[in-house]
Parts: structure tokens; C-alpha cells; sequence
């Protein structure tokens, strides 16, 4: 499972021009699965997102959470997260998860998300064509990736 977070002052993403889910202050959260991902990735993610702390304490430190800043969280999926581009200019998804093994993926990694933070996780619509608006705050965008823990 590969994430790109970015901490925003607000995100929307609207699906054939209607709102699908919108935050105010908190974290956009754009996921992607490959076939082998397992829960124990889906719970590590989660748990990371809810702990990572990218927000400003008293003294304008990285020093709290999502759930300590009181934030919210979009999370829309994003098989692109596994392109590959080795061979020429068009790249490859090969391993990116196939969307019926995908969608239930990241229906299971938002309920864990909700579960790790304690409230609702606004998303987009699975498979979607998504248009993702977004105030990036810092800015502020990290990769993370369950096969990598760093």
C-alpha cells in the first residue's frame, strides 16, 4: 500500500461536478493497492496517518497528530500511486491492484482510518473520474509506503 498525504487547510473532491467529500483543516490522503497488500498493511497505514505528526504545535513545531490537532481526513483512492515508468513514456500499472480487488481494499482501510482517528473519513468515489481540490498547507506532502516502513 502506497500513500501520498498532504496536510490542507481544506480539500473537496467532487465527482460529475457534485461533492463527493470535503474537509476543512486536516489531511488529504491519496491511496493506492497492489493485489498482495494485506490488512496488516491496511492497519499499519492507518495507524501511521493517525500518529504522524506534521501539524504545529504552541511553538510552530511538527509536533502533533491529526487526531491531536483535531483535524479531519479525505482519503481518495489513486491506483496511479504504482506507475511505473522504465520502459519509454507511458507508464506501466501492472502493479496496481485490479479494482475489484482494489475497492475493498480501501473501503477496509477507511474503516480502519475511522477506527484509528476516532471519527468519519470523507472520501471520494471509488473508480471515479475525481476532481480533487485542494489548499496544500505548508506545503506540506509525504510519500509513505507499507512495503518501505521508514
Amino acid at each position: 500500500m502506497r500513500v501520498v498525504v498532504q496536510r490542507v487547510a481544506a480539500a473537496r473532491v467532487e465527482v460529475d461536478g457534485q461533492l463527493s467529500g470535503s474537509i476543512g483543516a486536516g489531511l488529504l490522503v491519496l491511496a493506492g493497492f497492489e493485489a498482495r497488500d494485506t490488512d496488516a498493511d491496511l492497519d499499519w497505514m492507518a495507524a501511521k496517518l493517525a500518529r504522524l505528526r506534521i501539524f504545529a504545535d504552541a511553538e510552530g513545531v511538527m509536533n502533533r497528530s491529526v487526531v491531536d490537532a483535531d483535524g479531519e481526513v479525505l482519503a481518495v483512492s489513486q491506483f496511479t500511486l504504482f506507475a511505473s515508468t522504465r520502459k519509454g513514456n507511458r507508464p506501466s500499472w501492472s502493479r496496481a491492484a485490479p479494482p475489484e480487488v482494489a475497492q475493498p481494499l480501501f473501503e477496509r482501510f477507511v474503516e480502519r482510518l475511522e477506527a484509528a482517528l476516532g471519527r468519519r473519513v470523507a472520501t471520494g468515489v471509488f473508480g471515479a473520474d475525481m476532481q480533487v481540490h485542494l489548499v496544500n498547507d505548508g506545503p506540506v506532502t509525504i510519500g509513505i509506503d507499507s512495503r518501505q516502513p521508514e
